[in-house]
């Protein structure tokens, strides 16, 4: 993919349709199931940058600040918001089958916590991105909830 994401003579557009359509699928595969912290978020936005400057043929030892780049190709950050939305559209679905998955995500399973510092979970990441706290329950009402993340993702946080 590399000579049609570099070729000059295909508009940016195009480039960066063909990005969407083949390389973000492989790099999200997953991504429902995985917690996002402040390391994996900026690792991810790395990534998103790194194609988009080879999009565009910047080096890296140019001194081009990131929002330069943004210009350049027309776009804004996306791969962060498409993935809590992928996560979220999950979360409820899972949350609306009262299976083991439910019991698995919310923690109530039984059993002793490993010592140390508690993983985040992914119930924590998705009420802080979709600013609901503990309240969870409106997965339960399809309607409700897809109003939800289709708000976060507007806002873009």
């Amino acid at each position: 993919m590399k000579t049609v994401l570099t070729n000059k003579n295909i508009s940016i557009r195009t480039r960066r349709r063909a990005l969407e359509c083949y390389i973000e699928p492989i790099l999200m595969y997953g991504c429902e199931a995985w917690t996002i912290s402040k390391q994996t978020q900026k690792k991810l936005e790395a990534t998103e940058m790194w194609f988009l400057r080879r999009m565009l043929r910047i080096s890296w030892t140019a001194k081009k600040t990131n929002d330069t780049v943004l210009e350049e190709a027309h776009t804004t950050r996306l791969l962060i918001n498409k993935i809590r939305k992928r996560q979220a559209t999950f979360f409820g679905h899972v949350m609306r089958r009262e299976k083991l998955e439910n019991l698995v995500t919310t923690g109530m399973l039984e059993g002793k916590r490993s010592r140390g510092k508690q993983r985040e979970k992914l119930i924590e990441g998705l009420a802080d991105w979709l600013k609901a706290g503990k309240s969870l329950e409106a997965t339960k009402d399809r309607k409700k909830w897809r109003t939800m993340i289709a708000n976060a993702v507007k806002q873009g946080t």
